[in-house]
């Protein structure tokens, strides 16, 4: 049983990037963590990419890469929520005992607990071969890396909207539901790369790209509401 193939090392990168993201979140380095997920994510893309190229999928190589994502996708975009909260309860003005600025902060770990469920039921779940169905976890983690670079940024002066108990706590929320939603999602693989029946990824790319250029860090959550609506309106259309 070959345990390390092209697919699972860099499975097994990604996994490592997480967990890095993780110690960076917790060691007050968190200006680190945006470039720790562009590793998990372009590795997460990767070893699917290679093990289609080497015609080499394999069981174990399906498990690793939930494992690895329930970290990278999971607990890293919920720590993150953590410390934005934990870090505001910390600086207000009301005098809050750590236990209960500890207490306050856990919601933030029901997106990961709801990353799990995402990705357990990607597993078993066959409609799922060309798209997706609710939000993937890569796009939920993007959304709350996005919050983060632009609090890190102050993008068009969001940071006080951003660090808001209303705003993270919602985003759990919102982002929980979103992946277990039945909600049809496209996906970004190509059988072909003509424009017939590929409009609506090359819309979304193009749309996608005109949103970075403009906004920059603040496009980034934009364009994963942008994929949810895009998502949402082709379902209606094809109803």
């Amino acid at each position: 049983m070959k345990l390390f193939n092209l697919a699972n090392i860099l499975t097994l990168i990604n996994l490592f990037s997480g967990c890095m993201a993780v110690v960076f979140l917790f060691n007050y380095q968190i200006e680190l963590v945006p470039y720790c997920v562009l590793v998990s994510l372009v590795a997460d893309f990767l070893d699917g990419f290679a093990a289609r190229l080497t015609k080499n999928p394999t069981d174990i190589g399906l498990q690793l890469d939930s494992l690895a994502d329930v970290v990278s996708f999971g607990v890293v975009p919920g720590a993150i929520i953590f410390q934005l909260l934990f870090q505001k309860f910390e600086s207000s003005d009301v005098v809050i005992s750590t236990n209960r600025m500890y207490l306050y902060s856990a919601p933030a770990f029901i997106l990961t607990l709801f990353s799990a469920l995402r990705l357990a039921k990607f597993n078993v779940d066959e409609r799922q071969s060309e798209g997706f169905i609710g939000l993937a976890t890569p796009a939920a983690t993007l959304f709350v890396v996005g919050l983060l670079l632009m609090f890190l940024n102050n993008s068009f002066g969001l940071t006080q909207f951003i660090f808001t108990g209303k705003v993270l706590y919602g985003t759990v929320a919102v982002l929980s539901a979103l992946m277990i939603a039945e909600i049809p999602m496209f996906g970004f693989k190509f059988k072909t790369y003509q424009w017939k029946e590929n409009e609506v990824k090359y819309l979304f790319i193009i749309l996608s790209m005109v949103l970075l250029t403009t906004l920059k860090f603040a496009a980034v959550p934009l364009i994963i509401i942008l994929y949810v609506i895009i998502s949402f309106i082709q379902k209606l259309i094809t109803k």
